[in-house]
């Protein structure tokens, strides 16, 4: 029988200093490689812009041409080619992750949600009968910094409706098919309304079928059978989007708000 033997922590703490490392965090990190930033494919990123370019022409070949941007190309400029020079430039784009996805295309999902929203503010307009300038950006995006790039539970846009009533807007984009609301939006929402008495609604742009749909995030029942479990989200709870709430074909004007039936 081998001599029995006590290893205690102190010796953990010694075994650790004498591979180099000050604490366990550390260690971690070097034996999973976490320490190590992966080199952005550049070249790889030129082809999802010019692909993001290609969803924008596509998109604005078939709206009626009320929505229409006046110049794609500047468009195009303002709204992929500074926000990723901006990225570029902070650093950011290496350590951007996302379910361990590669960096470039972390980048280009959230590229594609926000080019799509961008360009559908013209609409937006025309839903709620305001100017686009009255149109307040109030999300906490920020391109320059990796904490707060991350998406938050806080509403894109607020839109004064009349002297007094606001409303908050969370423009969302899907490609696939697949059309959920992320939990978090929907209790931000309600805090949202609780605190403020603001309601917030949800324009959720389905690209893969040409339909929009319309959800009034405070008002959505906590037992509502649309709560469902995402096991492509990493088992993340949403609120799936039911076909009833797609009201506004994309290849159509848009819908008017003061005559959406939410019923």
């Amino acid at each position: 029988m081998s001599k029995a033997i006590t290893i205690t922590a102190e010796y953990f703490q010694q075994y650790r200093r004498r591979l180099g490392f000050a604490n366990q965090a550390a260690v971690k990190d070097f034996f999973g490689a976490k320490d190590i930033t992966p080199t952005v494919d550049f070249n790889y990123v030129k082809i999802l812009n010019k692909r993001l370019y290609a969803i924008i022409d596509k998109v604005d070949a078939i709206v009626v041409k009320e929505i229409k941007t006046k110049n794609l190309l500047a468009f195009k400029e303002e709204h992929i080619d500074s926000p990723f020079q901006i990225m570029k430039e902070s650093g950011i784009l290496p350590i951007l992750n996302n379910q361990g996805r590669r960096p470039e295309q972390v980048y280009f999902s959230w590229m594609r949600g926000f080019v799509i929203s961008s360009y559908f503010l013209k609409a937006l307009g025309l839903i709620f009968g305001v100017n686009t300038s009255k149109i307040d950006l109030i999300g906490d995006d920020d391109l320059r910094s990796v904490e707060t790039f991350k998406r938050t539970p806080k509403a894109d846009l607020e839109i004064k409706l009349k002297e007094k009533e606001k409303i908050r807007i969370e423009m969302q984009a899907g490609f696939t098919g697949i059309n959920d609301i992320k939990q978090h939006k929907v209790l931000e929402a309600k805090r949202v309304f609780r605190d403020k008495g603001i309601h917030s609604l949800a324009i959720h742009f389905d690209l893969y079928n040409g339909q929009v749909a319309f959800i009034k995030l405070d008002e959505i029942k906590d037992n509502s059978v649309n709560w469902i479990t995402r096991q492509q989200m990493e088992g993340q709870t949403v609120f799936n989007i039911d076909q009833n709430y797609f009201i506004w074909k994309i290849t159509e004007k848009p819908v008017k708000y003061k005559e959406i039936n939410f019923d």
